[in-house]
């Protein structure tokens, strides 16, 4: 029989039963780890591995032949020096995230438009404080940069609520019917000034590093919104925190950042109209999020024991 290793600590008794069926019908056995550490030392043993794994486990991995991440960004692995052999496959998780990280945007953009980071100062003094005006989703012309699962799902979100949603991405081209329109990335400059909203959900590839550079974002109008899901690395962080702190832009809300923690000291938790969160938009803490990823896997651990292509196989080249 052949190993599978499975390191992840949000799989349940009913996700190990789904699992080890599925790994009964392709031909293997599975074990599982608490821990990286763990897995570590046994990483030898298995052809495949599945979850949340640690880019230091790889070298040790001499037996892969295909890893599966339990996440949608697999950045961290494109390092080709980690991998035992070229031959190794990578898959990701993506489709999984969608929901959730959407759930996530239309709370953040909600407390933005509705003014709510000037609003939870005065709750704390308890004073009884107004703001106006305040700002609607509907009728809203909201930039998507990404339209993959995690834009897509977000389109479909913001076109319910009346926004007129405009996607952007490097090939153009989606099949997303909630997108008004898509736009290559080349074009990305010409639409920036007409943005109430830029929702920015790219991975961290050579191509997306320090897209939303200095230059895009002025020229942003003052009264757009920054709302990152995707990777800190793809915005001038900067030139970002010069324009909150100016008030060049409305404001922003930030899930991911650059360095991850956050320092207490960096001047992004003092911009204005800012709401930072720490990386959690898109983490298994939604039982739905949970499902979907073994799903997933399943269904691809199907394909790879007939020797039929993965779903959702990654190009260690482009990074997706």
């Amino acid at each position: 029989m052949k190993n599978i290793a499975v390191c992840a600590n949000f799989i349940n008794e009913a996700h190990r039963r789904q699992i080890d069926e599925a790994a009964e019908k392709a031909g293997f056995t599975v074990a599982y780890f608490e821990t990286n550490d763990d897995l570590a030392e046994e990483a030898a043993d298995f052809e495949v591995i599945f979850g949340y794994i640690s880019p230091e486990v790889l070298p040790k991995a001499k037996q892969l032949r295909w890893l599966c991440a339990a996440s949608a960004g697999v950045d961290h692995f494109m390092d080709e020096s980690l991998w035992p052999s070229r031959d190794c496959i990578l898959s990701n998780s993506s489709g999984a995230y969608g929901p959730t990280i959407s759930e996530h945007v239309l709370m953040v953009l909600l407390m933005l438009l509705r003014r709510m980071p000037e609003y939870l100062p005065t709750i704390e003094r308890r004073e009884w404080a107004y703001f106006d005006p305040i700002r609607s989703i509907n009728g809203s012309h909201a930039i998507l940069l990404g339209t993959g699962d995690i834009g897509s799902n977000v389109a479909r979100r913001l076109k319910a609520l009346g926004a007129r949603v405009t996607g952007v991405c490097r090939s153009g081209k989606s099949a997303e019917p909630a997108f008004d329109r898509v736009l290559p990335l080349s074009e990305l400059d010409s639409v920036l000034p007409e943005a109430d909203a830029l929702i920015v959900s790219l991975p961290a590839t050579a191509e997306t590093w320090g897209v939303l550079s200095r230059e895009r974002i002025a020229l942003l109008p003052e009264r757009a919104f920054v709302v990152n899901v995707g990777r800190g690395a793809v915005i001038d962080q900067e030139a970002l925190v010069e324009a909150l702190q100016t008030g060049r832009l409305a404001g922003a809300a930030l899930d991911v950042m650059t360095p991850e923690p956050l320092p207490a000291d960096h001047p992004l938790w003092s911009c204005l109209n800012t709401i930072i969160t720490p990386h959690v938009s898109g983490n298994m803490s939604l039982g739905l999020t949970c499902d979907l990823v073994v799903d997933m896997f399943c269904r691809d651990l199907g394909h790879y024991g007939k020797g039929e292509p993965l779903e959702r196989l990654v190009d260690r080249v482009r990074g997706y």
